[in-house]
């Protein structure tokens, strides 16, 4: 497909062919996804891919009982990781050799600044690590759907329970979604139908200053 046609065509698919995805198809969309930028290109991500029936019942368990966690293929934990050091000097050594940073007095720069980023309170560490991992959940999305896989993002789930489920050390990992993934149902209502409405672009977008076309009425003054 060319860009427009994944993503305009894109649904969020809850019925899923009984189809196995293989390792080389999810090889093939994790390697486009990853592709997404991220805050100093840390990429603070990591993919926890379920596919046995135990594992996906698990994780539904944590996220309340919804069934296309294990009617998909594949059930996906999206995970942050909130230490923004954990692949720094990896990162840093690879921008200075490939010519992005001119020497290693500014690449010692970046590690401090990033030294820095890692002192910051937890919350606002789940911030950084949630905006940024949220760039490659939907570039998953979007890499899936170009290989004829359905996707579907799932913030309801019990983020506690998913880290006792699997053994993630929520120190230090952030379950920022989950994703179900397969191949769609031929009878998939998501694909059958017109797609769903979209706010106007000359609605949602703004120039030089913030300037909202429907204002809220006000509230009634108290007599």
């Amino acid at each position: 497909m060319d860009f427009t046609e994944v993503v305009t065509t894109r649904r969020s698919v809850h019925e899923y062919a009984d189809e196995p995805l293989d390792d080389e198809t999810l090889e093939t969309i994790f390697e486009n996804a990853i592709q997404a930028p991220s805050s100093y290109n840390l990429q603070p991500w990591e993919f926890v891919v379920l596919r046995e029936d135990e594992t996906k019942a698990a994780l539904r368990e944590a996220s309340y009982d919804q069934e296309h966690v294990t009617g998909a293929a594949a059930s996906v934990i999206v995970l942050g990781n909130k230490d923004p050091e954990a692949h720094a000097e990896t990162v840093a050594d690879d921008m200075l050799e490939k010519g992005y940073l001119p020497n290693e007095e500014v690449r010692d720069g970046i590690l401090e600044n990033i030294a820095g980023m890692a002192d910051l309170p937890e919350q606002e560490r789940r911030v950084w690590t949630v905006r940024s991992t949220s760039l490659v959940a939907m570039a998953l999305m979007h890499a899936a759907w170009d290989e004829g896989v359905a996707t579907c993002p799932i913030g309801g789930f019990d983020p506690d329970a998913v880290l006792d489920a699997f053994d993630i050390d929520g120190e230090q990992y952030e379950p920022v979604m989950l994703m179900t993934m397969g191949i769609p149902a031929e009878d998939a209502g998501e694909l059958q139908a017109e797609a769903k409405y979209r706010r106007p672009v000359d609605e949602v977008v703004h120039y030089e200053d913030f300037a909202p076309e429907h204002e809220a009425p006000a509230a009634p003054a108290d007599d």
